[in-house]
């Protein structure tokens, strides 16, 4: 009766061992990308030989030294895993190394035993779907259960069972072997039946912990890699739909003059074909500050000679140590267009637009600043709708937080009559440690 006792104890620590390794391996940034590493290199396969193998190959050091833990010892399933995860020769070296500790414990069958477990369990996982080895269950109860559902509508191979009917089987033969040749090989032992199949079952369990634990970590990359794919599609939609906007009101303005100023609507067309061509270039999503500035300025030309000499004025009070910095690009010039559109516009006279860049606590500071009629008392220009017509006031602000998450800020102030400042604020590079959340992952993706 004490015999049983202990081998139940032994097959409940079992399960927490194999949880407790699994999770810590998990934690590790190396060893995820090492075991989702779909095709690894010679190097990176034993570097994930030896993230599993070196703490469970402690563990079968610990059996064969310390009286009564025979619970550290995992090596039969470790080695299953490895099998069906890396393949069969990466799992030779795997068996080779866990069984190691027991062959100088003199347990001479325990390196043959390991290496046959190692091929049978390789030449299975390459003969099964990856996913159907990742959705293996650790509930073997459940999984039996749903198998039997399955096949009383309709008869099929199933592959999970198949692993578990491996698994059992060969932990049956262990425990034969180690019956013939005792303290040649280690295996739990009993001449009851019901202690017998749990410690089957136990098996599969070992083997199916580890499993859901990484398959859960999976789970979670894949779906932050989608959404870094969904976050990268959404900035380049934001983009776009700047440029359209963009061309549409220059080829208004451009229209406008062919009637009465030919020789400035030309002028004009050769600068919107200098624009052009630059936006048809394949354009990151960062650029220099300076080459912002620059676009800005061929926008700032068209305008110039639309609204006529003296109209429109520029000012710029630029921080020679802000013209390196990374910034998103198509940045400047909706928010000028805005400024000139509804602020400077409506006034007869024209105005003057002001824009400014600094360094300030660590962040880049930048400032579109215009003279002109302002926002009316009571005008919504909080949530993007900026004057009535905030498509590309609205993207900037968007653009902003997706790439920089709760890092940036975007703020208007507006006095009815005497202008309008927006203030952008930035971390200074692209992998500033203040952005957070949706904007690190679509910076990653845009460095990737």
């Amino acid at each position: 009766m004490y015999e049983q006792k202990l081998i139940l104890i032994t097959l409940l620590v079992k399960l927490g061992v194999a949880a407790a390794v699994s999770s810590a391996l998990a934690r590790s940034r190396v060893f995820q990308r090492l075991l989702f590493t779909e095709k690894r290199t010679p190097r990176q396969a034993l570097g994930l030989l030896l993230f599993i193998c070196i703490p469970l190959g402690l563990g079968v050091w610990v059996r064969t030294t310390v009286p009564n833990f025979l619970a550290a010892d995992i090596s039969f399933e470790a080695t299953i895993i490895l099998g069906i995860l890396v393949g069969p020769l990466s799992a030779l070296v795997g068996a080779l190394l866990l069984s190691l500790p027991a062959v100088l414990h003199h347990e001479y069958l325990a390196l043959p035993f390991d290496v046959a477990v190692a091929l049978t369990a390789g030449i299975f996982g390459r003969f099964v779907e990856k996913e159907e080895v990742w959705s293996f269950s650790p509930f073997v109860d459940l999984s039996i259960y749903r198998w039997v559902r399955r096949n009383l509508r309709k008869p099929r191979f199933d592959r999970q069972i198949l692993l578990l009917v491996l698994i059992v089987s060969m932990e049956i033969a262990r425990e034969w072997m180690a019956k013939i040749y005792p303290h040649r090989l280690f295996a739990l032992r009993s001449e009851s039946w019901l202690i017998r199949v749990a410690v089957w079952a136990c098996a599969a369990m070992v083997v199916g912990i580890p499993l859901k634990i990484w398959n859960a970590i999976r789970i979670e990359q894949t779906l932050e890699e989608q959404k870094r794919l969904l976050l990268e599609a959404r900035l380049e939609a934001l983009q776009r739909q700047i440029n359209p906007h963009f061309l549409f009101n220059t080829l208004n303005s451009i229209a406008s003059l062919v009637r009465f100023r030919p020789e400035q609507a030309r002028e004009l067309i050769v600068k919107l074909a200098n624009i052009l061509r630059a936006l048809l270039k394949e354009r990151d999503a960062w650029v220099p500050f300076r080459e912002e500035l620059g676009f800005t300025d061929d926008y700032l030309g068209i305008e110039v000679v639309r609204f006529g000499a003296g109209k429109l004025k520029v000012v710029k009070e630029i921080d020679p140590e802000t013209l390196e910095l990374p910034v998103p690009s198509m940045l400047l010039q909706p928010l000028v267009e805005n400024s000139i559109k509804h602020g400077l516009e409506p006034r007869i006279s024209g105005g003057t637009i002001t824009l400014r860049s600094r360094l300030k606590d660590g962040r880049l500071m930048i400032e579109v600043e215009d003279d002109g009629v302002g926002i009316a008392p009571g005008r919504e220009h909080t949530s993007g709708v900026l004057r009535g017509s905030g498509i590309g006031m609205k993207n900037v602000r968007e653009r902003l937080e997706v790439l920089y998450g709760d890092a940036a800020e975007f703020d208007i102030t507006s006095r009815p009559g005497r202008g309008t400042k927006v203030v952008m604020a930035m971390p200074m590079g692209i992998d500033s440690d203040e952005a957070q959340g949706s904007g690190a992952a679509a910076r990653s993706s845009i460095r990737s």
